[in-house]
Order: C-alpha cells, then structure tokens, then sequence
C-alpha cells in the first residue's frame, strides 16, 4: 500500500471541529487527503485546520443554502469532493410525553434532514470520483430503541436507512456508502450528556458519568480516535467492496 492512500483526495467532514470529525480529520490527513472541515463555530474548525494543513468552512448543516455555498467554497479549496463524512449531529434526553414538537423537528433536522441535504450537495461529485465514498456517523442508536430518546433514536434509525439505501442505489458505480455506529464516545457531546443527567436526576457529574459509561459493555467510553481510524480504513481504495455497512464501535453493546 502507498504511504499516503489517499493523497490528492479531498475529503470534506461536517463537524469537523471537535470530537469524531476532528479524529477523523487527523486520519484522513496523515493518509494523504486534503481537508475541508464544516462546523457552525469557526475557531475549534479553525484550530484542527491549522493542525492538519486543511480549510475552515463555517455551515449551519440545517441551512441547505448555507450547505450549497459552503460546499462551493470547500470545492474552490481543495477541489471536487471525493469523500465526505456526515459527522455534524446532536443529541437530547427527554421523556416522550415531554417531548415537543420543537424538539422533534431539531433532532431530526440536524441528524437526518442535513444528512440528506449534504450527501446530495456532494453526490454529483462522488459519482465522477473514481473511489468515491461516504460515510455517515451514526450511532448504536441506529439499531435499537432508546428510552428518553426517541427523538434522537429515530433520526439515527433514519440515517441509516438512508445510508443503506444509497448504498444499494449506487452499489454498481465507484461510490460505497457506509456507517460506523459508535456507543458512548469520549467527546464534548457526551460531556453535554452528563450534565443533562446530573441536571435532570441530581447525581453528581462523577456518578453521572459513570451511568453514561457503564452503557457500554466495557464499561469505558469509545475513543474518537478509533472511529477516526475506522472512518479513513473506509475511504481507502482497497475499501470498495465495503458498501452498506454498518459498523459498530461500542465495546461489545451490540453483541
């Protein structure tokens, strides 16, 4: 295998600035792709930019004339996009009679609507790319039920059912579509978990840590890092009989 795979290939993630995009932005780097990172605030996309030689683009991913102009901007950077990472997502805690319309529509707006709004942004180019891929984040939530979330479950249920489903459509062209489906990762999201938590019963941020941890069947949380390294093994071109995956990365949750 070359030492760079995936060098001249440009790769654009969605929230690209911490966590999971931001892992996976030093993977596909230190394989040799060019970076074009999205993300609502502009300085953390700023910061991994500068890391890894890439282009800071700020995209509200539920403003699909902000995705047409953000990726225009990605493509006069770095040129058509060969790979893109669905990464940009969010996530709430709340009793279903509680739930409010509102709060559908955010969940479902940012982790399912942007998906589909982004993938078409970039699918012309996927198509024409000679090892196109596209890979979503989504999440164990994508293949079981979730109490408190049913929000959020159903968008990552959604996801990959449209992951699946691209992948069928385009199985016979150069474009594999896949998802990796990670448990509770070490990132800012799950720390945004944790004070729910604490908020809502009155546990201690320690005591409601460990409950969001324990959730994982190794009783640790997932390391970015190994999603990034999961995400760029994807994009490789010895990757291309990989199509319509759903890879797990949850310490053994799923089993």
């Amino acid at each position: 295998m070359p030492d760079l795979p995936l060098a001249g290939r440009h790769a654009l993630i969605t929230g690209g600035g911490t966590g999971i995009g931001a892992a996976a932005a030093a993977h596909l780097s230190a394989a040799g792709a060019k970076l074009s990172l999205l993300g609502r605030r502009l300085e953390p996309l700023q910061v991994v930019a500068e890391s890894f030689g890439g282009t800071a683009i700020q995209c509200d991913v539920t403003d699909s004339a902000r995705i047409e102009a953000a990726f225009n901007e990605a493509r006069g950077a770095n040129g058509p996009i060969d790979l893109l990472i669905v990464n940009a997502g969010i996530a709430e805690s709340v009793p279903f009679h509680k739930m409010t319309r509102d709060g559908w529509d955010r969940i479902i707006g940012t982790n399912l609507t942007a998906a589909f709004e982004c993938s078409r942004a970039a699918i012309g180019d996927l198509l024409k790319s000679d090892n196109g891929r596209l890979v979503f984040v989504a999440s164990v939530a994508s293949l079981r039920g979730v109490p408190y979330a049913a929000h959020y479950a159903a968008s990552k249920h959604g996801l990959l059912g449209l992951s699946r489903s691209l992948a069928a459509e385009y199985a016979k062209t150069n474009l594999t579509v896949n998802s990796v489906c990670p448990g509770y990762v070490d990132t800012p999201m799950t720390d945004q978990s944790v004070a729910r938590v604490s908020q809502i019963t009155g546990r201690s941020d320690a005591d409601a840590r460990s409950a969001i941890t324990n959730m994982n069947a190794s009783g640790r949380l997932v390391d970015p890092e190994a999603i990034g390294n999961v995400i760029a093994m994807l994009c490789l071109p010895l990757s291309r009989d990989i199509n319509g995956a759903a890879i797990t990365l949850d310490g053994g949750t799923s089993a």
